[in-house]
């Protein structure tokens, strides 16, 4: 018998909240998501998949997959859509703006001049952070694996993705995998029974999805002309921003050196100050694209200050968030078909085989190099998985624990 309870994943109809809603959880999640966006998926999938239930298992690793295929910020493009599929557009504004403004203020202040993890306890504190990262990942690779890689064929597909994107590093190897993992998708995972629940309907219209792969593409092309013309420092700035932004795959750390061409190499802001952006950049929360604020601020030639820093922001965040408002509309149609979905429950195991390489590099050999931080990051796996804890305990447990690591 169905429940007359409509299911939030299905085509049928979309459970909606509020914009407020949205924006209040994602403030949360902008407030304690460390590890960068690896760890931030994780995040995502523990407070809205496990908990709040607002998308199934294998909706959330469709838009996964569909967000790794795209240039832009992974992490951000996952939290946009789902902003989008719970509260409308108004939903999608408010996640992107809770979840990246925590971290763009922080930096901001950094540029100000206000410095943090500084001294031994400061450093204790950041290494904490970066082993709450090694749980939260591990607690996302375990669930989803019992999920989505629960019988022979699947497994195969995920280990196979963890062997290329060992042997293929970098973006290309994480694409290669999935690609890869839909092919093999199609061979052994057609004979198997529909998805037991539907996929989630984004409701954006197809004219909606072409009007925003005009924009991202208008702009990508007619930036660099109406900047040539009308020689203002301000659209210099978010040309140079854009571009950036659109140009980058494989999430944050990749960025770092299409700006280090834009700000560096011509004079805007010194090579000294860019790396100390960056340190600071990994002590806070939120997606690393948030650098750009730091880089908007603390620019030589005007717009500089407060200015500059939205500019920068709103810059290299927007192409990521056009594409994929761009294909969520045609990813709605394609997915729905017997083909495309044997293609993308390999697809699917594929991901979680990335999101294992990504456990052990980099978010282990970074993190866990003594005994006493696999300790550490053993109790929190623990306290997510076996005693439930809500994930910002288990941020301000290890943080706390990663400093009195340094003081014994």
């Amino acid at each position: 018998m169905r429940s007359a309870v409509a299911n939030p994943d299905t085509t049928e109809g979309t459970s909606r909240g509020s914009a407020g809603e949205v924006f209040r959880v994602f403030l949360k999640l902008g407030l304690t998501s460390f590890g960068g966006p690896i760890a931030h998926l994780g995040y995502f999938r523990d407070e809205l998949v496990t908990r709040r239930k607002w998308i199934s298992e294998e909706g959330y690793a469709d838009l996964v997959a569909l967000c790794q295929f795209l240039p832009g910020p992974a992490s951000s493009q996952v939290g946009f859509s789902l902003g989008l599929l719970r509260g409308g557009p108004l939903g999608a504004l408010a996640a992107w703006s809770a979840f990246t403004l925590p971290s763009a203020l922080l930096l901001l202040f950094f540029a100000f001049g206000a410095s943090w993890f500084e001294g031994k306890v400061g450093a204790g504190i950041l290494h904490g952070l970066k082993l709450v990262a090694v749980a939260v990942v591990a607690q996302a690779v375990w669930g989803m694996a019992r999920t989505l890689a629960p019988d022979r064929e699947r497994a195969g597909i995920a280990l196979f993705a963890v062997l290329l994107v060992i042997f293929v590093s970098g973006s290309i190897g994480q694409v290669a995998a999935i690609v890869g993992g839909g092919l093999l998708g199609l061979w052994l995972c057609r004979g198997m029974p529909p998805n037991p629940v539907g996929h989630p309907a984004f409701g954006v219209p197809k004219a909606v999805g072409w009007s925003a792969l005009a924009v991202f593409f208008i702009l990508l092309v007619g930036l660099p002309v109406v900047e040539a013309l009308a020689s203002s420092q301000s659209l210099s700035l978010f040309d140079a921003f854009y571009r950036a932004g659109a140009l980058v795959f494989g999430g944050g750390h990749v960025v770092l050196p299409l700006l280090e061409t834009e700000v560096v190499r011509t004079g805007w802001v010194s090579s000294d100050a860019f790396l100390a952006g960056y340190g600071a950049a990994q002590a806070v929360p939120g997606p690393l694209f948030t650098f750009a604020a730091y880089l908007g601020a603390v620019m030589q030639p005007e717009p500089a200050g407060p200015m500059g820093a939205a500019i920068a922001l709103v810059a290299v965040f927007l192409p990521g968030l056009l594409l994929v408002v761009g294909a969520l509309p045609f990813w709605d149609a394609f997915r729905t078909r017997p083909v495309a979905q044997a293609a993308m429950r390999g697809a699917n195991a594929a991901v979680v085989g990335v999101l294992g390489a990504a456990l052990y590099n980099p978010v282990w050999t970074s993190a866990v190099l003594t005994p006493a931080d696999f300790a550490l990051a053993l109790a929190g796996f623990l306290l997510l998985t076996v005693w439930k804890t809500a994930p910002w305990i288990v941020v301000v447990l290890l943080g706390l624990g990663g400093a009195l690591l340094t003081l014994i």
